[in-house]
């Protein structure tokens, strides 16, 4: 029996989130942190995934069909936890505009991962910053993931460094189809693609390119982003007291 006003399982309340980092758009994964930690209702643990903190676990020479420095990066989230507990992992592309305790609770141990199941087949041949569009099964599923680390240990520096990428994004590490969860796609909305109104969206992804970019600036929704932004960069003057 635990003391009474104790935290049950304390450890599983912190919330650990591993957020891709490109450095052509940092401030997309600074707003996307922001954006968590203005609604998170337990404390979070980021794990930025850039490039420079990652060298010597992070080998591979970037294919031309790599969209992010973080497209496989993400891969690695399970072995920098440890394969201890859960993480989860999103682009840095994203708002997250509800409370992130409430995607945390949904995580199931029978899984491996957990993530939106989108049939995403874009009509476009190129994204931002003139990225060559591609379709591939499962594409999408791997930019949000709940992961169960114990479940990931496939996902070795090793394996990461020297699989495919279709055989990582499409899962292949995995012994089984069955070991994928799926989450309610409120929690990764591609934004132009999936349909549903603003006000039932828990995460936002801008897929197809940010408002950051100059040419993306009327992107749909693109007022959400710029007002997380501006929170990130908010600054209140005045005299500081004491609590």
């Amino acid at each position: 029996m635990k003391p009474k006003g104790s935290m049950e399982n304390t450890l599983d309340s912190v919330i650990k989130i591993a957020i891709g980092v490109d450095s052509r758009e940092v401030v997309a994964g600074v707003t996307a942190q922001n954006s968590i930690l203005r609604r998170a209702s337990r404390p979070v643990q980021f794990i930025p995934l850039a490039l420079p903190t990652l060298r010597g676990m992070f080998n591979r020479d970037m294919p031309k069909l790599a969209t992010t420095e973080f497209s496989f990066t993400r891969f690695l989230a399970p072995y920098l936890c440890g394969y201890d507990g859960w993480v989860i992992f999103m682009d840095g592309d994203v708002i997250v505009r509800d409370d992130i305790a409430k995607l945390w609770d949904i995580r199931d141990d029978k899984y491996a991962v957990m993530c939106v199941k989108h049939d995403h087949r874009p009509t476009e041949t190129t994204k931002f910053l003139g990225q060559k569009q591609t379709q591939y099964e499962k594409k999408n599923w791997s930019s949000v993931m709940l992961m169960n680390a114990a479940r990931c240990k496939a996902l070795t520096p090793d394996y990461v460094n020297s699989a495919s990428g279709l055989d990582l994004h499409r899962f292949r590490w995995l012994e089984s189809e069955d070991l994928i969860g799926s989450l309610p796609e409120e929690w990764n909305h591609l934004v132009g693609w999936s349909e549903g109104e603003l006000e039932d969206q828990k995460l936002l992804h801008w897929t197809q390119g940010g408002p950051y970019f100059s040419a993306y600036r009327d992107a749909k929704w693109a007022d959400v982003w710029r007002e997380e932004n501006a929170a990130a960069n908010s600054v209140q003057e005045g005299d500081y007291k004491k609590p």
